[in-house]
Parts: structure tokens; C-alpha cells; sequence
């Protein structure tokens, strides 16, 4: 089964489907960091740096994919220019990203696709987006369907949300989304996630490196794989009044419990949060240094936020420091993506 993977980013979704068993074509993305990561870790797929909002693209994408069936598409467009223009004018120029995977969906007329976004979308001007979304799709011959799914369900260590479109081609079926491996007594932890790996207390490590411990957990058995190296497990260096302040937050904690006269310069819903050791991480963001180790005062590394995102460690991020948070924070859960594309495969191959 081929797949191709729109606004790729690093390719978090797509390295689920290929653990899922498909076969990636292409990963389409402007951003040339996140895309040198993907094509890295994508083997045999081409990591095309373009503009999905020109027609040049989409003949390159053609180009690439040849004589090739495309089975399913998979895409997570940015979804801005809706909040601007509104439903009635879905068709304005500003929302020309999401109007670009509409039209590769009616081009390729695949089996399946995926469009993964943000749970807010769901209810953008009282749904009456995602609705026009739905009836587009139905209107090209798909049975479609969407729902918000949280990421620890699917063994991911994060509290992640997201909201799911999946069509299926109405000769072939209808939308069937992965019930739940985990209730949420089961979830996987911070500390079940992530507590094997180097401190990085005395130490800020570098790029490449070793484990100085077996793992301790499942997950983390899960996550080594067969890795023998440390990649990307590199700490922030501090500011001591900023590892001070940290130090002042409680396991679970956040600015609220700071005493009076600290950390006023950050005074928002999530700032100076440190995680819960005993539960999954909240969000993974782009790395606006708001998030904090459940033990150590620090940020957490990029392998850490990788491994919180279910991301193999023998997936190897390159680029900034800076780039590499936001491809980790931008990024589908691998996991997430396997599980839709478990459900998918089934739903295809019948």
C-alpha cells in the first residue's frame, strides 16, 4: 500500500504508517530542517521541499509518484486562514493549503486518507467548517468521518488531542477509528517514559552519546529497540536564577506555586508547569520553555520530548536546537499514527 504524506513536517505520521506496514512515496513540506530529518528516517521515500499551494508541486509530486496506485493520502494542513475568513469563504486564497489536499484527494481519488488537526477545529464557527469539510469529501465519493482522539489511548506517554478526518472510498467502506489499547489508569507515565535516560545534571551531553542505564520500563524496551547510541539527548544550559525558580515548583506544579516575588516574568496558564512524574506529560510544544523535567531543573532534551511524542530513539533529529524542538512539538505521535494505520490497512485490504 503507497502513501503519500502532505505538510510531512518530520514525518510522525507517516513513520506510523510505515510501522503499520505502508510503503511512504513522498513527504511534502516547506520547512527544508524538519524535511532533512524526515528523508533521514523515512527510508525510500522522497522528502520534497515545495509549496503545496502551486500547481508546479502537484506535477512533481505526479512526476515522483509515476505509475505508481496511491492508496491512501495523509496530511496535516494548517488551518489559520480559516479562523480569518470564515466558513462562507472557504474558498478564499488564505485557506488554499487545506483546499490543496482536497485537491490531491479528487486527483488521486485514493482508497483512504488521513487529515489530522487541531481538536479546535471541530468547533471553528460552531462547526459549520468542519461540516463543509464533510460534505466536500462525501460529494467526491467518500464515506468520511471525524473524531478527537487523545494519544495516550494509543500507548503514547502525552496527553495529546487531536481531530482525525478519515475517508474511506464508498465502494471500498466506511471509517472505522482504533478503539483505545490503554484506559486511563493504564496510561504510560513521564517517569515510565523517560526515567532511563542519562540526568544530565553535571553534564549537558552531547548529540551523539551513551545510555548509562538498562532500560526500566516497557516503554523504554519499546523505544530502544535496538538503538545503541543516544542521539539528541543534549541539555539546556541555564540561566541559575531560571534553575532556581524551577527548583521552587513541585512535582506537577506550575506558577502558581512559586512563592511571591519569583518567575513573574511568566505568568500564563502553562508557564514554570513541572511535569507529574506519575502521568503523562501534557502537550509537547514547540519549545517555548515552558515545560520542565518532574525531577531535574531543566527543560526536558529533545530526546526526552521525543520519546514523551513515542518517537523510537533510533529516529534521529538534525537542524538547531530550535528547529528540532518545533519538528518534535509540530509532530503526529508516532504511535497515534500506527494505530490509525492498523485500522486503515484492515479497512483497505478487505
Amino acid at each position: 500500500m503507497n502513501a503519500i504524506d502532505l505538510f510531512a513536517g518530520c514525518g510522525g505520521l507517516s513513520k506510523g504508517f510505515m510501522d503499520a506496514g505502508f510503503h511512504i512515496i513522498v513527504g511534502v513540506d516547506n520547512d527544508k530542517a524538519a524535511l532533512n530529518t524526515f528523508k533521514l528516517n523515512h527510508v525510500g521515500a522522497v522528502a520534497l521541499n515545495a509549496d503545496l499551494s502551486k500547481q508546479e508541486t502537484f506535477d512533481e509530486i505526479k512526476r515522483i509518484a509515476g505509475n505508481k496506485n496511491i492508496d491512501v493520502i495523509i496530511a496535516g494542513p494548517p488551518c489559520q486562514g480559516f479562523s480569518l475568513t470564515g466558513p462562507r469563504n472557504f474558498d478564499d486564497p488564505r485557506n488554499k493549503l487545506y483546499l490543496a489536499v482536497i485537491e490531491i484527494v479528487r486527483q488521486y481519488h485514493p482508497k483512504a486518507f488521513i487529515i489530522e488537526n487541531v481538536p479546535g477545529m471541530a468547533t471553528m464557527y460552531k462547526g459549520l467548517v468542519k461540516d463543509e469539510i464533510l460534505r466536500r469529501f462525501k460529494k467526491m465519493g467518500y464515506n468520511i468521518d471525524c473524531k478527537i482522539l487523545c494519544a495516550a489511548d494509543y500507548g503514547v506517554p502525552q496527553l495529546r488531542k487531536r481531530l482525525i478526518f478519515m475517508g474511506i472510498r464508498s465502494d471500498i467502506g466506511k471509517p472505522e477509528f482504533p478503539k483505545p489499547i490503554l484506559k486511563p489508569n493504564q496510561y504510560i507515565t513521564c517517569r515510565e517514559a523517560i526515567s532511563d535516560l542519562p540526568s544530565r545534571e553535571f553534564e549537558l551531553g552531547e548529540e551523539k552519546d551513551d545510555y548509562d542505564k538498562k532500560p526500566l520500563t516497557p516503554y523504554q524496551k519499546k523505544m530502544r529497540g535496538n538503538c545503541q547510541v543516544l542521539y539528541n539527548h543534549v541539555a539546556t544550559n541555564h540561566k541559575q536564577f531560571v534553575k532556581d525558580t524551577i527548583a521552587l515548583v513541585p512535582e506537577g506544579g506550575n506558577y502558581k506555586d512559586l512563592p511571591a516575588g519569583w518567575g513573574e516574568s511568566r505568568k500564563f496558564h502553562e508557564a514554570w508547569t513541572r511535569y507529574d512524574g506519575n502521568k503523562p506529560s501534557k502537550t509537547i510544544d514547540t519549545g517555548h520553555r515552558n515545560h520542565f523535567h518532574y525531577k531535574y531543573n531543566r527543560v526536558p532534551t529533545i530526546r526526552e520530548n521525543a520519546r514523551l511524542q513515542s518517537f523510537p530513539d533510533d529516529f534521529i533529529f538534525v537542524g538547531t536546537k530550535t528547529q528540532q524542538n518545533r519538528q518534535v512539538g509540530n509532530a503526529v505521535p508516532p504511535l497515534l499514527g500506527y494505530a490509525l494505520g492498523k485500522v486503515l490497512m484492515k479497512i483497505i485490504s478487505k
